[in-house]
C-alpha cells in the first residue's frame, strides 16, 4: 500500500507541475461547481425536447437523488479514510497549489463522482438522440477531474476512485430511470 501511496504522491507532483500561471485562471474557473450551470441547463432542455415534461420531470427526480447519493458516498468515503489533501501536506513543497479552498479530506473526489455519475446518467439517456451528447460530457467530466489535480487539492487516486464510483453509480441511475419510464410513464 505504501508504493501505491508513493506512487500517487509521484504522479500528483508531475501532473499539478504540468501547470502553468498563463493557463491557472481557466483551471480555476473548470474546477468551479458553478461553471457547470449552463451546461445543465441546456441538458434539461435536451431532455425537454426529448422526453417532454413527464420524461423531464423523472429526470429531475432521479438527477436530485443520484447527487445525493454521490454527496453521501464521497462524504463516507472522506470521513472513513481521512487521507488528507495534497493542499495539506508539508512534504509536497514541490507542488504548485493555486486553490485558495483546501478542505481536510480528499479521498475521493467528490467532483469527479458527480460529474462522472452524470455524464453516465444523462450521457446515456440522450446518446440516441444526440450523436455526441455521451462523448461532449465524458470531455467535460475528465476536463473537471484534472481540474481537481492541478488546483492542488486532489490526488490522482482520489479522482480515478471518484470516477469509478460515478461510472457505477450513474449507470445504476440510468437503468432505475429507464425501468420507472417504461413503467409508469410509458416513455421507453
Amino acid at each position: 500500500m505504501e508504493t501505491i501511496i508513493a506512487f500517487d504522491e509521484h504522479l500528483f507532483i508531475y501532473l499539478n507541475n504540468l501547470g502553468s500561471r498563463t493557463w491557472d485562471w481557466l483551471w480555476l474557473l473548470i474546477t468551479e461547481k458553478e461553471m457547470s450551470y449552463p451546461l445543465y441547463a441546456v441538458l434539461l432542455f435536451l431532455c425537454y425536447k426529448t422526453f417532454g415534461i413527464k420524461g423531464l420531470f423523472s429526470v429531475m427526480i432521479t438527477v436530485a437523488l443520484m447527487i445525493a447519493t454521490t454527496d453521501q458516498l464521497a462524504n463516507l468515503f472522506k470521513d472513513t479514510f481521512m487521507r488528507p489533501r495534497p493542499c495539506n501536506e508539508d512534504f509536497m513543497m514541490q507542488a504548485r497549489f493555486i486553490s485558495k479552498r483546501c478542505g481536510n479530506y480528499g479521498f475521493f473526489s467528490g467532483h469527479a463522482i458527480s460529474t462522472f455519475a452524470v455524464t453516465f446518467f444523462i450521457g446515456k439517456l440522450l446518446k440516441p438522440y444526440y450523436k455526441y451528447a455521451f462523448s461532449g460530457l465524458l470531455v467535460w467530466c475528465i476536463l473537471v477531474a484534472y481540474s481537481r489535480i492541478y488546483v492542488g487539492v486532489h490526488y490522482p487516486a482520489d479522482v480515478i476512485v471518484g470516477a469509478l464510483f460515478g461510472i457505477i453509480v450513474g449507470t445504476i441511475y440510468y437503468k432505475l430511470n429507464l425501468w420507472f419510464q417504461k413503467k409508469y410513464l410509458n416513455l421507453a
